[in-house]
């Protein structure tokens, strides 16, 4: 994307990435506006090597704020329900990334409080992602079962919206849905 032209750039924010931004940035004011705690998982891949040279030792990577203590106390809980689940994987904590990165789970944070927001991107490494981006059903569900242990654990009552899927793209790939969990309760 980044050598695309500007219009073709313009195009893939307004057609994909904004609608998702909106989505979730609604969902989360709204339940902010409830008073319920929102959880909110951002997924992403890595490239198992950076730029060639380095290897990245990890299979699947939590990053979150560490100033802030729900997140932190989600993570840990996830990172060591998913070596039950997945006992195989390298899981790393802010890593191969800083969990306070410029993103959209940063710009929620400076819009809600700890812990009533509590913003965590899921990296996984693409060695995991089949062709067309989908991970298979067995890591899927390793990933979610885990997350349901941590949550849990955490005292969450757990609940998924609906947030409309996006559009299909050209190729009839399904795009990736946006989801949020909402954890409710005082948080």
């Amino acid at each position: 994307m980044r050598d695309a032209r500007a219009a073709v750039r313009r195009g893939v924010c307004g057609r994909y990435y904004l609608p998702y931004r909106n989505a979730v940035e609604g969902f989360v004011r709204a339940a902010g506006e409830r008073g319920e705690r929102v959880v909110h998982i951002s997924s992403h891949s890595f490239t198992p090597s950076l730029d060639g040279t380095s290897i990245r030792r990890c299979d699947v990577g939590l990053l979150y704020d560490p100033g802030r203590d729900f997140e932190r106390g989600l993570c840990l809980r996830w990172q060591a329900a998913l070596a039950q689940f997945a006992p195989e994987w390298i899981v790393r904590r802010n890593y191969p990334y800083r969990g306070r990165s410029d993103g959209l789970t940063r710009y929620l944070r400076t819009r809600h409080s700890d812990p009533g927001y509590c913003g965590i991107e899921l990296e996984i490494n693409q060695k995991h992602v089949r062709r067309h981006g989908a991970l298979d059903a067995r890591k899927s569900a390793a990933i979610v079962a885990a997350l349901r242990v941590a949550l849990a654990e955490a005292g969450a009552d757990i609940r998924t919206p609906h947030i409309p899927a996006l559009p299909r793209t050209r190729r009839r790939v399904a795009a990736a849905e946006p989801v949020s969990i909402s954890a409710s309760g005082s948080p």
